[in-house]
């Protein structure tokens, strides 16, 4: 009976995991394809390639208009009544801090360091400072430091002091291609990457 349980619980430990792998590419997928073929069915013309061209004009549309006055007073209005929503605030904030970090001005992923994990054994890290300031959590002349898997949608969270990390003095999206290739992807600095596009 026991050894039925840890079965089960096991089973069932599996099953959420392969859930969390899942799930964010089945919902991207849904929902891109949802929009898609909603626009698609608008227009009526069966042209490969219109509905996502469609889909970015519209995207793009809607940041010129987010950054006018009285749109932005609009969306401020619906966002303090998604706040009011438990369930869906939390989903919607999680998702907005998420696509930010990427995105837009509050940039996180742009800070690529070198992380020194033992002084001794010469062992470093790629990463990414996300948080400078952790005063809140009592640690002051700490800074948070993410550091993605390679071949992977995870990573790891380390806290330690600032003195621990080096800036790296290449693109973040050179570092981020170069983490979670595994090192196969070759790394390239600023002005490598001018005299490439120069000769191309």
């Amino acid at each position: 009976m026991q050894l039925n349980k840890k079965l089960l619980s096991d089973l069932f430990g599996y099953f959420m995991r392969g859930l969390l792998l899942v799930a964010p590419f089945a919902l991207t997928i849904y929902i891109i394809s949802l929009a898609l073929n909603f626009i698609d069915g608008l227009i009526g013309i069966k042209i490969p390639g219109l509905g996502i061209a469609i889909l970015l004009t519209s995207i793009t549309f809607l940041g010129y208009l987010g950054s006018t006055l009285l749109v932005r007073s609009v969306f401020d209005l619906t966002e303090n009544l998604i706040t009011k929503l438990p369930f869906i605030s939390t989903i919607y904030y999680s998702l907005k801090e998420l696509t930010s970090a990427f995105v837009g001005d509050k940039k996180k992923f742009d800070k690529p360091v070198l992380v020194i994990m033992n002084k001794e054994a010469q062992l470093h890290k790629l990463g990414f400072v996300t948080q400078k300031d952790l005063k809140t959590m009592n640690l002051p002349g700490s800074i948070a430091v993410y550091v993605p898997h390679s071949y992977n949608f995870s990573g790891d969270l380390f806290i330690l002091p600032k003195e621990a990390v080096s800036p790296v003095d290449i693109a973040s999206t050179e570092v981020m291609k170069f983490i979670v290739s595994g090192g196969v992807a070759g790394l390239q600095r600023p002005e490598e990457q001018d005299v490439r596009e120069a000769t191309l």
